[in-house]
């Protein structure tokens, strides 16, 4: 059943910054937690006490919310309170940097999982949402100042209760100069930016564009060991979670994991699938330069996402790694989040469904 959703797509980025989350998320009811959830592989006790733990994190439940939607703590604090114990603070930088125009957030019309010909091909854009819901997005990952997010993610950080963490996301951001190395060096500067807001856990978006021999930084192998490395650097023990997209490649995915997987303490996967979005007579969707193509999320991806974690779980396995599995793409109902975490995740996160569905977390632990 498709509620209200917390971030309203007729409205801004900035509106929605300055006057959300919306709907349900707003009426000011928190979900106590009571009783026993009986989540695989978590031990049945009478005590209502936080089950699961993260990096040494107690949470109730390994279910949250990822880098997206909650894009201030006025959001976090609503999750928290709905009942998703690991909220995820949206993407910052070490600058501001701008958002795309409006429109950023649209449905698609797709019958079916979006393979990757279908992709290619375009799908068509829609103001319409409907079950199976999916949707895509086209923000650009703005960000405001260091001074500003670091004061609202400090306090974000704070409104974790009992059995619940927040998880700061992050990127480097290029210069435009080609210098390698300084989009390196600005990596480890905004993670420390991050964690000294008091984050728990700290979480690197790779997969998004850069300067370098691919796409997106997670393609180009060299450059984001060397990202991953200058990372731990800086933070030290604080965990560091790496996001990463749909893998074609067996033997290139295995050459990231085992370059990555003994430095960081988890991996999480997909962020989206990208594709052409296209309006009815099959002219570009969203306007201006670079934005024929976005991130798809929500069911349509359940299978690209469901592939990975598989894949990630049997590469941890072969190279005798110990890095938790984060699961994300399509999970918008309680089964879907069971679905997950029998392929052998370690915690799944939810955007798509949790913006339009904000008592997802509590029908899960029911």
């Amino acid at each position: 059943m498709l509620h209200q959703p917390f971030y309203d797509p007729t409205k801004s980025y900035e509106g929605n910054f300055k006057e959300g989350p919306f709907g349900s998320f707003t009426d000011g009811k928190v979900f106590k937690n009571a009783g026993e959830p009986s989540f695989v592989r978590l031990r049945r006790t009478s005590e209502d006490k936080p089950k699961y733990e993260l990096f040494g994190h107690k949470v109730y439940a390994p279910f949250g919310i990822p880098a997206g939607p909650l894009i201030n703590g006025k959001f976090v604090k609503s999750a928290l309170d709905k009942g998703f114990d690991i909220a995820t603070y949206k993407t910052v930088r070490s600058g501001k940097y701008p958002c795309h125009p409006w429109p950023n957030v649209v449905g698609i019309k797709l019958q079916g999982d979006l393979t990757l010909e279908k992709a290619e091909e375009g799908v068509i854009g829609t103001d319409q949402y409907q079950e199976p819901l999916s949707i895509t997005n086209s923000f650009g990952v703005p960000s405001f100042e260091p001074d500003f997010w670091q004061k609202d993610l400090s306090d974000a950080v704070n409104y974790a209760k009992e059995g619940q963490v927040v998880v700061g996301s992050f990127q480097g951001t290029p210069k435009g100069d080609g210098n390698a190395e300084n989009y390196i060096k600005d990596f480890a500067l905004t993670a420390r930016l991050v964690k000294e807001t008091g984050a728990k856990i700290l979480e690197v978006n790779l997969s998004c564009p850069n300067e370098g021999t691919a796409h997106l930084l997670c393609f180009d192998l060299e450059r984001t060991q060397k990202v991953v490395e200058a990372i731990k650097n800086e933070i030290g023990n604080t965990p560091l979670i790496i996001k990463i997209a749909y893998f074609q490649d067996e033997e290139s995915f295995k050459k990231l994991v085992k370059s990555v997987g003994r430095i960081a303490e988890g991996i999480e996967t997909i962020n989206t699938i990208s594709a052409k979005i296209l309006k009815a007579d099959h002219s570009q969707y969203f306007p201006g330069e670079g934005r024929l193509k976005s991130g798809v999320c929500g069911s349509a991806i359940k299978w690209a996402g469901l592939e990975m974690v598989k894949r990630l779980r049997g590469l941890r396995d072969e190279l005798a790694l110990n890095f938790k599995i984060f699961g994300v793409g399509g999970i918008v109902t309680a089964n879907d989040f069971k679905v997950y975490m029998e392929a052998g995740v370690d915690a799944a996160l939810s955007a798509t469904g949790a913006m339009w569905n904000p008592y997802l977390a509590q029908e899960i632990k029911k």
